[in-house]
């Protein structure tokens, strides 16, 4: 069964000689309790798609469909979960006032026993009290999560999750994505640290310039590489030559 079902989609930006297609025609499927790991140079089209898969930009064409809805159906927005890249917050309220907020404007019951169970979740119980402002990068990035599965989602959308963290904190926050496959969660998540994909995604799907060139599993992927980063540079660089495109970055 799948909870993420997008079909011939694309994205354009301006008019005339300033539109930009920064998503073309593009089309995959998200199997429900997997992890599933969206990956492209800067610029490829990451972002952009999952602003439409979570009901903030509208497709110029195509379809999206979410746990059998459209992400701007509300009952589909209160089983979904986001984390934006590099999140911001009110940086004079503490960690558990923030979450007191969100928890809020979903109205969920018993929210103080659902802030301190997902503030454990993350790994973040001991400085519940502490302002914001005075977080490192990795507590700002589990207190981004903790806010995108405050509602226990269905579906998690998270976006570069594990960008700007070191060793320790990359290993926890895999941890937590794991642990949330096993309760049956989906989970999609945009990045382009390629080793973590490896090891938490059961299916990949590979970007460049607003085109998908591949959706597979990590193994697949890497077949005949020395790694997945090795075999998704040699496809860049191999697309990019056919297509005329420019290899910069890479």
């Amino acid at each position: 069964m799948n909870d993420i079902i997008i079909s011939n989609l694309s994205k354009t930006y301006g008019t005339g000689k300033k539109k930009a297609h920064v998503v073309k025609n593009i089309s995959l499927t998200v199997e429900k309790g997997s992890v599933f790991g969206f990956i492209g140079p800067n610029g490829a089209g990451k972002t952009s798609t999952i602003k439409m898969l979570v009901g903030l930009s509208r497709p110029t064409s195509g379809t999206i469909t979410v746990k059998g809805g459209s992400p701007d159906d509300l009952n589909v927005k209160q089983v979904l979960g986001f984390m934006p890249e590099s999140p911001l917050f009110y940086q004079y309220l503490t960690g558990n006032e923030f979450l007191d907020f969100i928890a809020t404007l979903f109205k969920i019951k018993n929210k103080e026993e659902r802030i301190k169970h997902v503030l454990e979740e993350v790994n973040l119980l001991h400085a519940k009290d502490k302002r914001i402002r005075a977080y490192s990068k990795g507590m700002l990035q589990r207190l981004g999560l903790a806010q995108a599965i405050i509602n226990d989602p269905e579906i998690l959308f998270l976006d570069e999750p594990l960008d700007g963290l070191d060793p320790l904190g990359r290993a926890e926050v895999k941890k937590i994505i794991l642990a949330l496959k096993k309760r049956g969660k989906t989970i999609f998540i945009n990045t382009h640290i390629l080793g973590d994909v490896a090891e938490i995604c059961d299916k990949v799907g590979v970007i460049d310039n607003g085109e998908i060139l591949a959706v597979e599993s990590p193994s697949k992927l890497s077949h005949g590489h020395h790694d997945l980063e090795s075999a998704f540079v040699a496809m860049i660089h191999k697309v990019r030559k056919e297509k005329g495109y420019h290899t910069t970055g890479l």
